[in-house]
């Protein structure tokens, strides 16, 4: 399996922090966000990632070299000045992935989550792994149901989506469709988000997930990352 990471994103409500460096290259417990994920993947076996990036982007090719250090092969895809958004950014970077599922992770959290236990295909179109809602997502995204389906349409306690999952390529075979004429849509390359379209398969009954009762933060601000890595550098981790 191969494996994508979010890298694209500008930041903004990480500033001042990201006005001079991308997000995922910002400092947690010793190294960079995105290294803590290289470190997992490597581990559960994966060899080659693709890294989109836009913002800054110049500055991965010195950070993180051709991957060899973790025992991994990566491919850099730069974006241009406007990140192409979720969706836009997977549909770019499929001819990396290739036809095979594919594992995506955000560039912009930490978790303790194995990525060894996610399936290495999905039975539908989509695995998600779900989290306990932060406090600052309350209301959560998604419904996991007791056979593993996941949906977005009930009254039952919703989860929140953790950024990581195992895609087929097959969830863009009707994306236009899906999204319809919205802003991005017909730039080329596309900009489009890629929560359209997990909510078209969900309701198809194509969504599988799990519930990751560990450890995971969503390092949007700058004050989740200073008790991150507060908490990464004590002394139990």
């Amino acid at each position: 399996m191969k494996a994508l990471i979010f890298s694209a994103g500008k930041g903004e409500r990480m500033r001042p922090l990201t006005l001079h460096t991308p997000k995922p290259l910002l400092v947690a417990g010793g190294k960079p966000l995105i290294a803590w994920h290289l470190e997992k993947l490597a581990a559960a076996g994966i060899r080659e990632v693709v890294v989109n990036t836009s913002w800054l982007g110049d500055q991965f090719a010195p950070a993180l070299g051709d991957g060899a250090r973790w025992g991994l092969r990566l491919h850099l895809i730069d974006e241009g000045a406007v990140p192409l958004e979720t969706g836009g950014g997977i549909l770019n970077a499929l001819p990396l992935l290739g036809d095979a599922p594919f594992l995506v992770v955000n560039g912009d959290v930490w978790t303790d989550l194995a990525f060894s236990t996610l399936p290495d295909a999905p039975a539908g179109d989509a695995h998600v792994v779900l989290v306990d809602n932060p406090t600052q997502h309350p209301r959560g995204d998604f419904i996991l149901h007791g056979d593993g389906r996941v949906s977005d349409e009930g009254d039952a306690a919703r989860l929140t989506y953790a950024g990581i999952g195992v895609y087929r390529p097959q969830i863009l075979d009707a994306w236009r469709a899906v999204i319809g004429d919205t802003v991005g849509a017909q730039a080329q390359p596309p900009q489009f988000g890629l929560a359209p379209l997990l909510r078209h398969a969900m309701a198809q009954g194509r969504v599988s997930g799990q519930h990751h009762g560990g450890r995971w933060t969503d390092v949007g601000t700058p004050a989740r990352l200073a008790q991150l890595d507060a908490q990464l550098r004590s002394p139990h981790g």
